[in-house]
């Protein structure tokens, strides 16, 4: 998949592209259906599919803080986009020019240098300052410009439409599953693993420590988890994702993850967490003895899942 990360003053597909626009957060079922359309007509009228971003994401532009916890990194949404068969991604920068294009300039933009011929939204897309911009507005685009605007329809499961905020509501309760299900996959977070200060260690359960990269995360606590190396190997284990209560007063988010049956190094590898189970939420504990023996019960508790699982 081609990634691109500005808009060339000379368009990249001269002959045209279909394309869709959105978030993509997650890349849930719902995104898959827009997707398997978007390749679909692609592959019909013999263009290149193209899906373009923004990053930041302009709710994040526009509420700083206070905007929602991501349900997945820029590069882990690139890497499902891509497995997904979409021949390019415009990752574009959001910043103060891009959040005042009207929605006329915001159209230019795609005819262009874009230069589309289909263009596939979801049901509730805005754009242009102050979202002044719809599908009924591109429809009547459309027809002056010479593109096709297609609707996609919400993606439902059990009466319930799919949606970014319905994952993140389910992961922030620890319903792993019923996200997985949304998500058509298991939950997962990726990072390179990085040195921490060994607490782990002195502690008896070495860890890998991985700075989680989004501001926030959907979901804090202890889970079973499996970790995938850059090897390919799969091992089962036990995380902590939040602030490390117990340890240090800090706001960043740390995912703190102890392999079974493993000693070698991992620094700098980049691994794939898969977040099985919610054992616990997240605690303070007075000292690091109750910490360990807490550490225990939680590993313990991990085991037993993955053994149920196994047998099951």
């Amino acid at each position: 998949m081609k990634l691109i990360r500005h808009l060339p003053e000379l368009p990249v597909f001269p002959a045209g592209c279909v394309l869709t626009i959105g978030n993509f957060d997650g890349v849930h079922a719902g995104h898959r259906m827009v997707l398997n359309a978007l390749t679909t007509q692609a592959a019909a009228l013999n263009l290149p599919s193209v899906v373009m971003c923004f990053e930041p994401q302009p709710i994040e532009f526009f509420r700083g803080a206070d905007a929602p916890a991501r349900i997945s990194t820029a590069r882990d949404k690139i890497s499902e986009l891509s497995a997904l068969g979409v021949d390019a991604l415009y990752l574009l920068r959001f910043n103060a020019a891009m959040a005042t294009l009207s929605a006329e300039q915001f159209v230019q933009m795609l005819v262009q240098q874009l230069r589309i011929k289909w263009l596939i939204v979801g049901d509730d897309f805005c754009f242009g300052k102050n979202r002044q911009g719809n599908f009924e507005y591109l429809q009547q685009a459309g027809a002056v410009h010479g593109f096709t605007v297609q609707r996609s329809s919400s993606f439902k499961i059990a009466e319930e439409r799919v949606s970014s905020t319905l994952i993140r509501a389910a992961l922030e309760n620890g319903q792993l599953d019923q996200a997985a299900e949304y998500l058509s996959r298991p939950y997962t977070m990726s990072g390179r693993v990085m040195h921490g200060h060994k607490r782990g260690r002195e502690l008896g359960f070495p860890t890998a420590n991985i700075r989680v990269k989004n501001r926030k995360t959907p979901l804090k606590g202890v889970f079973a988890v499996t970790i995938t190396l850059e090897s390919g190997l799969v091992y089962e284990g036990v995380a902590n994702i939040g602030t490390r209560p117990s340890i240090e007063q800090t706001t960043a988010v740390l995912l703190e993850a102890h392999l079974f049956d493993f000693s070698a190094d991992l620094y700098g590898q980049r691994v794939v967490i898969g977040l099985c189970k919610k054992l616990r939420g997240e605690q303070k504990f007075d000292g690091l003895e109750p910490l360990q023996r807490q550490i225990a019960i939680d590993s313990e508790q991990a085991r037993t899942y993955f053994n149920k699982k196994r047998t099951a």
